[in-house]
């Protein structure tokens, strides 16, 4: 995709999806990626590219301010607390995540999500818990379970924190399902004909009622997220509400589509450091 095309589709979106398919046959997630920084530090030129890790709090320093002070103490320090207590309790095997998650699960979140070449598909870090549940004699938790899935996820992620993001879009398999997320991303859909680009990219750091909008880069690097402090609320669980929001019906949660989505854009955010566990108005 070259970026003259970019800032043709950037203004209305009008054509995003026709041009898109045209002007990206050969581009590569690194190319798109370096195009993105190349847009936003062109939009947002006092901004900072390690700046993004913190979404839209990038272009509003009072709301960072209010962050920071929450942050200091977080009023969600019992739900990750929830979550490791799971993490290190035994199966009825004896076993625990530990010891059948790579590298005891430290460490490994900015790997994620991943194109498994075996299964054929994209694989998220829920996926490889589940995995893990199935492979000790457990079930299998529910990606819309915040009470299981969710605390779980918030702890495992956090084992991560300061790993930079190294999602690799390496053969055909892993291009095509990189590809999928990407249109996905830019698509227009529901009543209100939106795009997860129109706010993302094109209206990034404009507000949104009160608050300002995040930009795609740094986007995927501080899930989960306590909205008010208490709520808690994963990436594709905001996909969803944002599918809702526009009035589309979107995939289920752990679907190939919603998988391939969050592949696309966390690639985007290569090279920046992961910090889980965030608190969100």
């Amino acid at each position: 995709m070259t970026q003259k095309t970019r800032m043709k589709l950037l203004p209305g979106l009008a054509v995003l999806g026709v041009a898109l398919s045209a002007a990206t046959a050969f581009a590569t997630a690194e190319a798109d990626r370096q195009e993105l920084i190349q847009y936003y530090t062109a939009k947002f030129p006092n901004v900072k590219l390690e700046d993004y890790v913190d979404g839209a709090l990038a272009f509003d320093p009072d709301s960072k301010a209010e962050y920071d002070a929450v942050m200091e103490f977080p009023p969600f320090v019992a739900d990750i607390e929830t979550g490791r207590k799971m993490w290190e309790t035994p199966f009825k095997n004896g076993k625990t995540y530990a010891d059948c998650i790579p590298n005891g699960g430290r460490q490994i979140a900015g790997n994620y999500p991943m194109f498994d070449e075996a299964k054929g598909r994209v694989i998220t870090l829920e996926d490889v818990i589940n995995d893990c549940r199935v492979a000790n004699g457990e079930e299998p938790y529910k990606y819309t379970d915040m009470k299981t899935m969710g605390v779980l996820t918030a702890y495992a992620r956090s084992l991560s924190d300061g790993m930079l993001v190294n999602v690799k879009v390496e053969g055909p398999g892993a291009m095509a399902a990189y590809e999928d997320g990407k249109k996905t991303f830019f698509s227009r859909s529901g009543q209100l004909n939106f795009a997860c680009a129109s706010c993302h990219v094109q209206n990034s750091g404009s507000r949104l009622r009160s608050e300002r909008i995040s930009p795609a880069i740094g986007h995927t690097v501080h899930w989960p997220v306590f909205r008010g402090g208490d709520k808690l609320e994963t990436l594709q669980s905001r996909y969803a509400g944002c599918f809702k929001s526009v009035r589309a019906v979107s995939a289920p949660q752990g679907s190939p589509t919603l998988n391939n989505l969050e592949y696309f854009e966390s690639s985007l955010s290569n090279g920046l450091p992961m910090k889980a566990n965030v608190f969100r108005k």
